[in-house]
């Protein structure tokens, strides 16, 4: 998985579970893709700082994931829930169809 992707699904999942400070970090320079020095100026810390709170949060969250596996279920529904749709559309089996589209909005 593309590492931005699994970051983004990880905080989505396990943010909430983070400090405010280290979601205020995290989203400033994963998310919207502010530079470590940017960060710095605007928290008055230092790069390093910025970059150690980064890899700690990340540090953190692949542990929620080892542990709760929240991301992993997700991911493995959502395949389940396509290959579903696919298989409903050979069959023209319209509220199939329905029911999985609604399945994976709400995922």
């Amino acid at each position: 998985m593309e590492k931005f992707v699994e970051q983004t699904l990880l905080y989505d999942f396990y943010g909430e579970l983070l400090t405010e400070r280290q979601q205020q970090v995290y989203e400033s320079v994963v998310l919207e893709d502010y530079s470590l020095s940017e960060v710095a100026e605007d928290l008055g810390i230092s790069r390093q700082g910025v970059h150690d709170m980064i890899r700690r949060c990340n540090h953190t969250l692949e542990e929620y994931e080892e542990k709760l596996h929240l991301v992993e279920k997700f991911l493995r529904i959502r395949k389940q829930t396509q290959r579903i749709r696919v298989l409903a559309e050979g069959y023209q089996a319209q509220e199939i169809i329905k029911l999985s589209n609604e399945i994976l909005e709400e995922l």
